[in-house]
């Protein structure tokens, strides 16, 4: 989104997404940490940074420190451009609820799987226990989720934890709420392990198809934490960042890949997929919900407390 300025450089335009860098700096204190939660290289984040500062005429970043640290007018600037975004948010969900003409729906900003594998049975149960209940779920990626709840854009956020994995919020700002612990471990078909003779660790001799999730996804980043701890000998075979297509592939014999004991229950009833490798390939994570309490309608809050909360 552009917006445009007629005090100084009258008519440049000035990109929504400098403002979401700039705080998000500000909270890490670290261009490479901020360009991982933007999801952006370091060198493009500095140069968005870079453009914000160009376009308000002053710097607004002292880099001379470490770690580094806003300027004088960049602590000026910080509290404009949180209000800016938030207005801005305010007003859009203000216009889709007006066109829509209900404003009752609740918003669960959740990662697909989740929305797949918890939520659709979870709000099956919360229609029944909460009368009237409407609800919207944005299913996406980790980082866009937890950009929705701190930015108003959803009522509540879903996801996982893992120690390994720093969370892109800052959980001070919201309350918690853990729902469970999900497992994830290493599955394969069944026939393919027999016909294959696949193990874990494998060999570097005979490495164990691997179907993986990219890199930058939050199970991808839990998974690699895992293995990295591990001397496993796989080779790579596809890369996905949802869990229902590698879950797809692991049906189809591709491969193994690390799915969520939630996504596969059904398949290991049946014996259909086996787990593979030793208990160390596994990882568990925490199934939590966050919200700001205070931004709730009473419909939320009800909600919120048939969480728990």
């Amino acid at each position: 989104m552009k917006l445009f300025c007629k005090n100084g450089m009258e008519g440049d335009p000035m990109d929504l997404n400098w403002l979401r860098d700039f705080i998000c700096l500000e909270r890490t204190l670290s261009f490479t940490r901020a360009a991982e939660e933007r999801n952006i290289t370091q060198s493009a984040f500095s140069r968005r940074v870079k453009s914000l500062e160009n376009w308000m005429g002053i710097a607004l970043v002292d880099r001379a420190t470490y770690p580094v640290q806003l300027s004088p007018a960049g602590k000026q600037f910080l509290p404009v451009a949180k209000a800016a975004i938030a207005d801005l948010i305010d007003a859009r969900q203000a216009i889709r609820e007006q066109d829509q003409g209900d404003k009752t729906f609740q918003r669960f900003a959740v990662l697909h799987t989740i929305s797949v594998n918890y939520l659709s049975a979870r709000l099956e149960e919360l229609e029944a226990e909460v009368d009237d209940l409407k609800a919207r779920v944005i299913s996406d990626n980790l980082s866009t989720c937890c950009q929705l709840l701190a930015e108003g854009g959803c009522d509540f956020l879903i996801c996982y934890r893992h120690p390994d994995v720093p969370l892109i919020l800052d959980e001070d700002q919201f309350s918690r709420i853990d729902l469970g612990v999900e497992r994830l471990a290493p599955f394969a078909l069944k026939e393919a392990i027999t016909s294959n003779g696949w193990a874990l660790p494998g060999t570097a001799q005979t490495p164990v198809p691997y179907l993986a999730y990219e890199r930058t996804t939050f199970l991808g980043t839990v998974v690699d934490q895992t293995i990295g701890k591990q001397l496993v000998h796989l080779n790579v075979r596809y890369v996905d960042g949802l869990v229902e297509a590698i879950k797809r592939r692991v049906l189809n014999g591709s491969g193994l890949g690390w799915l969520p004991y939630s996504s596969v229950q059904a398949e290991i009833a049946t014996g259909v997929l086996e787990q593979i490798g030793p208990r160390e390939l596994e990882a568990q994570m925490t199934l939590s919900v966050f919200c700001s309490p205070d931004r709730l309608n009473e419909k939320g809050r009800e909600v919120w407390k048939r969480f728990g909360g």
